[in-house]
């Protein structure tokens, strides 16, 4: 079976990110106006009380979020801004962050995303919210 071209097309965005190398995130979904961010947790990405640093998970809702957009409406899209509540310390081995389009417009798309953290033993819990508006900078080609 033949990978998914949208998934494919929005990894390729990702690996095109310089900054995206050294937080090492995965793209796992990208369709319908939804998209899936994981992070592996490593001591590298932690403040100094042991867990996750929130710029860690405010880069991952930033391009969930952004992501999500462009999985609705192509992927000429720039964040506009977002907002982030930290609800919980992030402390696990996986990071997701898991976005979906409450609504896109034309020249806006408005966001959201829950970012979860998971355990060694799978347990998941929500650390973060976010909410955001993304830019639309290019129309959507259709193929």
């Amino acid at each position: 079976m033949d990978a998914d071209p949208g998934l494919t097309l929005g990894q390729k965005v990702l690996a095109a990110q310089p900054f995206n190398a050294l937080v090492g995130a995965r793209l796992t979904a990208f369709a319908d106006g939804r998209a899936t961010l994981e992070v592996d947790v490593r001591d590298e990405l932690r403040q100094q009380n042991g867990i996750l640093h929130g710029g860690v998970l405010a880069y991952a809702a930033d391009n969930a979020l952004t992501f999500a957009a462009g999985a609705a409406v192509g992927i000429g899209v720039l964040t506009a801004g977002f907002t982030i509540d930290y609800l919980r310390p992030a402390d696990g081995v996986l990071l997701r962050a898991e976005a979906e389009v409450v609504r896109a417009g034309r020249s806006r798309v408005v966001t959201r995303c829950d970012l979860i953290v998971v355990a060694a033993d799978g347990t998941e819990s929500l650390c973060a919210v976010a909410q955001g508006s993304v830019s639309v900078t290019a129309p959507r080609v259709e193929g």
